[in-house]
């Protein structure tokens, strides 16, 4: 195989294998290369019964990371060479967490309990520690919901850590542009996309069109209003005449100079919803969480 690439052959063949030494349904695996760019296993795991992964040798601690996300009841069915042939070895992932991938071969994963539908709104206590203030979980559901996410949209994702790492996630099959201009909170991201082992994030330090250059046009961008808003949004046209954008900010006064701003910029459509949520305390008491408002448009129509 060589520079660790499986084609169309390859993949015949250790279908086959599969095939010919377990019971799983075949027509309902899932077929995940991470040789190549931009595919994530574990959040392709979590949505799949039956992920047929290829892979090339190293990962040493690709079985650690999927424990780390829950997913150590998953079986993993292999073989110990680089061909898809002799005896065949099952194990859970809890019970392969000290061992690498020593070849380039196929391992087929089985998850009776994966979802099929979309999972807005990860809990704050999945996401590293480090300088980020998260935004809420429910806020996060809507602001997710808003950018109308799937599985191979390209996104923008700008002072927003939370969400450009659960973008990731659903978009498993396109690429999310992560703009973070603080380097504390870059360094905090970084460690979000290794717990999460996300390979379809890209983090830059500012927009322009030189940071932007040789990236995926994205299809929508999530942003978080900033003195640099205007510039920014500006360039992402150039980009994309026909961008969504999703806009969050907990300044009335931003808010309300949004009809004027997204009409000079040709966005149409334009909804604007504020929200505010409460949550029971351990004295029976309501806490209030801030209230943004969210902007929502597209631009070129």
């Amino acid at each position: 195989m060589e520079n660790n690439l499986f084609t169309n052959a390859h993949i015949l063949a250790w279908l086959q294998y599969f095939s010919d030494y377990s019971e799983v349904d075949l027509e309902r695996v899932k077929i995940l290369d991470i040789t190549r760019k931009n595919k994530n296993l574990i959040p392709t795991v979590e949505s799949h019964r039956s992920v047929l992964v290829f892979t090339e040798a190293g990962h040493p601690d690709i079985f650690y990371r999927m424990y780390n996300a829950g997913l150590g009841e998953c079986t993993v069915i292999y073989n110990e060479g680089s061909e898809p042939s002799g005896p065949i070895k099952e194990n859970k992932v809890y019970d392969m967490m000290d061992r690498g991938i020593n070849a380039s071969a196929g391992m087929l994963i089985l998850n009776p309990n994966a979802r099929s539908t979309f999972k807005f709104g990860m809990s704050n206590q999945s996401f590293a520690f480090g300088s980020v203030r998260y935004v809420g979980s429910e806020i996060r559901a809507v602001l997710l919901s808003k950018m109308q996410i799937d599985m191979q949209k390209n996104i923008c994702v700008i002072s927003g850590e939370s969400i450009a790492v659960e973008a990731a996630n659903l978009a498993a099959e396109g690429t999310v542009i992560a703009v973070e201009y603080n380097r504390r909170d870059r360094k905090t991201l970084e460690d979000n996309v290794s717990q999460f082992g996300l390979n379809n994030v890209t983090i830059i330090d500012h927009v322009d069109e030189e940071t932007m250059a040789g990236l995926p046009v994205p299809d929508v961008t999530m942003l978080v209003a900033s003195a640099s808003m205007e510039q920014e949004m500006k360039c992402l046209l150039k980009l994309n005449p026909n961008m969504e954008f999703v806009v969050y900010t907990l300044d009335f006064t931003v808010a309300a100079s949004m009809p004027e701003l997204c009409k000079s910029f040709g966005i149409n459509d334009l909804d604007i919803i504020q929200l505010s949520v409460s949550k029971l305390n351990s004295k029976h008491n309501f806490d209030t969480q801030p209230a943004p408002w969210i902007i929502t448009g597209k631009a070129g129509e």
